[in-house]
């Protein structure tokens, strides 16, 4: 990425010198050195004021982690569910039983490739309406036998085909909307790169709704906004700061509740650390909401999501 480049530049320049330390015996510990420190002050200076479009490009890192890498570092036991019985086994969005620490719990998540191949078997990320009926009857297994859920959410969005279409994506995602709502178990939604317009709120009503810090969670792609309203992908940058979608922005607005932060650099550069994080929150919250009664638990969701967004009488 562009805003990289500097950083870059002195960690090839610091691999070189390395190499020339370890073919021609020749002691550059001390300039190494220097450019570390140096390497470490761009670091911290680029990463910890990031405008909204480099948030977006960063979310977007080829290496980003995805909701299965987290599955495999936070859960033990993880045990996948297939198909929607109806139609399809939708592959862009995964669901199954797990142990976090020992407490079972229903993981839930839209996933994308790692490569092409990848990403054509999970459509990039992009549920038809198989996948959200996937996940309903997956959520509605989970309340049966009173199992807490946690949600991934990494979409550009549902799927925009003539598919979804024919077999009603926006009914599908409605009805999630309600369904959820009214979830008798704690719900923990989890941000964890691009949450896209009704793609990502199909699986995006909780309790709690975290956000790690380099995410980005918008009613609509930059790049789409701008073709919108001026005709023009070239003002996704303009629109990136429009939208307002950054974890910063979103929690001054309550639309979430936690930001969780990420490893300098963002989530790729030590996934270790950036699940560990989300670890401890996730853990968190789900110890506070379980000691709500039942009607406290629905009454505090319902009232989340009523609260959001503001208007005002002009006279």
């Amino acid at each position: 990425m562009e805003f990289e480049k500097s950083i870059n530049d002195l960690e090839k320049k610091i691999g070189e010198l390395r190499k020339i330390e370890r073919e021609g015996k020749v002691d550059m510990g001390a300039e190494i050195s220097a450019l570390a420190r140096k390497v470490e002050e761009l670091k911290t200076q680029t990463y910890t004021d990031l405008t909204p479009w480099q948030v977006v490009q960063l979310m977007r890192h080829p290496e980003r982690p995805h909701a299965l890498d987290y599955v495999e570092r936070l859960f033990t036991d993880f045990y996948e569910i297939h198909g929607d019985r109806t139609l399809a086994d939708d592959k862009a969005i995964v669901s199954g039983f797990g142990r976090l620490d020992g407490e079972p719990m229903g993981v839930l998540g839209t996933q994308k490739g790692r490569d092409t191949k990848e990403n054509l078997i999970r459509n990039f990320g992009m549920a038809q309406p198989d996948g959200y009926r996937k996940a309903l009857r997956f959520m509605r297994l989970c309340e049966k036998f009173n199992l807490p859920i946690l949600t991934f959410i990494d979409t550009a969005g549902a799927y925009p085909g003539i598919e979804g279409e024919e077999r009603s994506v926006a009914e599908a995602i409605a009805k999630n909307l309600f369904e959820m709502m009214r979830l008798k178990v704690p719900v923990v939604v989890a941000v964890i790169g691009e949450g896209g317009s009704g793609g990502a709120l199909g699986i995006g009503v909780g309790d709690r709704v975290l956000m790690l810090e380099n995410a980005y969670y918008s009613v609509i792609s930059p790049e789409g906004c701008a073709a919108i309203l001026w005709r023009d992908r070239g003002k996704a940058e303009q629109a990136a700061a429009a939208l307002k979608g950054t974890a910063r922005e979103l929690l001054e607005l309550k639309i979430i509740d936690e930001i969780v932060k990420e490893p300098l650099g963002g989530a790729h550069q030590d996934i270790t650390q950036a699940a560990a994080n989300l670890k401890e929150a996730v853990k968190r919250n789900f110890a506070e909401l379980r000691g709500l009664s039942l009607p406290a638990l629905l009454d505090g969701r319902y009232k989340k999501f009523r609260a959001m967004g503001v208007w005002e009488e002009v006279a």
